[in-house]
């Protein structure tokens, strides 16, 4: 969910030489070649509406070829909605693993509002209508599904900590 430490895991991935697809990217470069502001209406608006054109795994096969493109074997790709995407990226990486990030709304609302990116929510009632819209996507059921789950509620340091001891368990796995 937004605000759960999508953010940590990618600079820990990245600290450990991972490359990261960020799919959230192919929205706000869908809204940057729209001419429109990305705020967080528009960027659920664009979502929904490339879901709707192009199907519901509509932003992973956008990253596939980025993917495809990247130099290391180690990739991260941060952002993932719904069990169509998780089921494309299965279809074409066969060790793809699931991580979820959790933290509780309070904690997410606090974290998105102090960030103030252009797409963060400005008020409760934004960040609750973002989260209803992440969980029409299906973002629940991806995470209900997840190989292995972060808890992020502790402090930045003991979250990394539990996000390498993750990434030290795939790798060796691979």
């Amino acid at each position: 969910m937004p605000g759960a430490g999508k953010s940590l895991f990618v600079k820990t991935a990245q600290e450990k030489g991972y490359a990261v697809i960020i799919m959230g990217d192919e929205i706000r470069e869908e809204a940057r070649r729209r001419g429109i502001e990305p705020t967080p209406e528009n960027m659920g608006r664009i979502m929904l509406e490339l879901r709707e054109k192009e199907g519901a795994a509509a932003i992973a096969k956008r990253c596939l070829s980025k993917i495809e493109k990247a130099e290391q074997n180690m990739i991260l790709i941060e952002g993932i909605r719904s069990l169509e995407e998780v089921e494309t990226f299965k279809k074409f990486f066969k060790n793809f693993r699931l991580i979820a990030i959790h933290a509780s709304p309070e904690t997410r609302f606090k974290r998105l509002f102090h960030r103030e990116r252009s797409d963060d929510p400005k008020n409760l009632e934004v960040f609750n209508e973002r989260d209803m819209r992440e969980l029409d996507v299906g973002i629940g059921k991806a995470i209900s599904l997840a190989d292995y789950m972060v808890i992020n509620e502790g402090t930045i340091r003991e979250t990394k900590e539990k996000i390498r001891k993750i990434l030290e368990e795939i790798e060796r796995d691979d």
